[in-house]
């Protein structure tokens, strides 16, 4: 009656598969004015990639950077990519060629008003638009920016969004925003938001960050180098104890005749399921990650 279908195999999951984006984790961002770099980018970890010809990108270099992108895309690839804000010289001409290519998704950046999505969603129907809240006016109309049609997820510009508002680094100041964040995005039935980079960092300070991302019910996040893929993909991930847990518990459910006993087994069942679900989605196996270095969520909370 429950969930007791085995996980996969270990080799199911290979470098370069990309997952759903409703799921991914990982949102690597890639410098659109180094067309050499997209190759190794493709091969990464990351659940998603994204051209970015937005804030990597000097305005001198706009053009070729998006000349870069059309020409990846037309040799069959259909990565993401971030464009430039609504109301830049460069939003249009960004539209105009990505319409004609196989992109996946928009990352659009600096978004501050319904105005933004509506527009972008117009021209370049059926794409999904993940909208970069950066600002202290885009936060205070994230509610109606997660409502607007045409949002498929929203993402946390960090590093522009503490230039605005003068905060520091210390992952309290920002606790407001992010809650903010997956409050707007489970208001509206999204998928939960993507956090903000880690600039520079691995190893244990970008696990750490990566489990703040965790604590606040963000379920992806940005990512600067291929090299920080693997460590966010295991910080948003179901832990080995996790997956243990679910199983111990469905077996124990159904030792006992499958039936409910308590009010707690419903919000259980639920729990368990995401958990199982999750790792089959992203094809976790034993050997993936080491508990030592995951940090788990601290309650039964768990996202998605």
């Amino acid at each position: 009656m429950y969930d007791t279908e085995p996980l996969p195999e270990p080799d199911n999951a290979e470098p370069g598969s990309r997952i759903d984006p409703v799921l991914a984790r990982s949102w690597l961002l890639v410098n659109g004015a180094q067309a050499e770099r997209f190759e190794a980018a493709s091969r990464s970890r990351a659940d998603i990639v994204i051209l970015d010809i937005e804030d990597a990108v000097a305005p001198k270099d706009k053009d070729a950077a998006r000349d870069n992108v059309v020409r990846w895309m037309n040799d069959g690839h259909s990565d993401w990519v971030r464009i430039n804000g609504f109301g830049t010289p460069w939003w249009a001409a960004d539209i105009d060629a990505l319409a004609k290519t196989s992109v996946g998704g928009i990352m659009l950046a600096m978004v501050e008003s319904v105005d933004h999505i509506t527009e972008t969603a117009r021209r370049l129907p059926n794409v999904p638009i993940v909208a970069l809240v950066e600002t202290a006016r885009g936060l205070e109309r994230i509610t109606e920016i997660a409502a607007t049609k045409g949002t498929f997820r929203l993402a946390f510009g960090i590093g522009d969004f503490r230039r605005d508002t003068g905060f520091g680094e210390h992952p309290m100041t920002l606790a407001y925003a992010r809650s903010r964040f997956t409050i707007a995005a489970k208001a509206s039935n999204l998928p939960s938001a993507i956090d903000g980079p880690t600039v520079g960092s691995t190893g244990l300070k970008l696990s750490e960050a990566t489990a703040v991302s965790s604590e606040f019910g963000m379920t992806g996040k940005i990512c600067l180098t291929p090299d920080q893929c693997p460590a966010v993909n295991e910080g948003l991930s179901p832990s080995q104890d996790e997956i243990s847990w679910a199983r111990e518990f469905f077996a124990e459910f159904e030792a006992a005749g499958g039936e409910i006993r308590n009010g707690s087994d419903l919000p259980r069942i639920s729990r368990a399921t995401k958990i199982l679900d999750l790792a089959r989605a992203y094809q976790i196996v034993p050997s993936d990650f080491t508990d030592a270095d995951h940090r788990p969520p601290p309650t039964d909370t768990f996202h998605y």
